[in-house]
């Protein structure tokens, strides 16, 4: 019973963090073919498409830090 538990928290945790690694590469400034791509490793390797991701995949686009769009 607490294997199983364990388990469903683990592959719970592991569908959220893929999914959110999935908008960050959608919200990227990547090309539309390595969007795909990376997108589609996450999707068939759950685990290692994310550490993958994590070392070299494209991230989100981060907000502008010019003093203009703050104000």
């Amino acid at each position: 019973m607490i294997k199983s538990l364990y388990g469903s928290v683990a592959g719970l945790i592991i569908l959220l963090l893929d999914i959110w690694a999935i908008v960050s590469v959608v919200r990227s400034d990547a090309s539309s073919g390595k969007k795909l791509l990376w997108s589609l490793a996450i999707l068939i390797f759950p685990v290692l498409g994310l550490i993958a991701w994590g070392f070299a995949g494209p991230r989100g686009i981060t907000p502008p830090s010019s003093s203009e769009h703050s104000k």
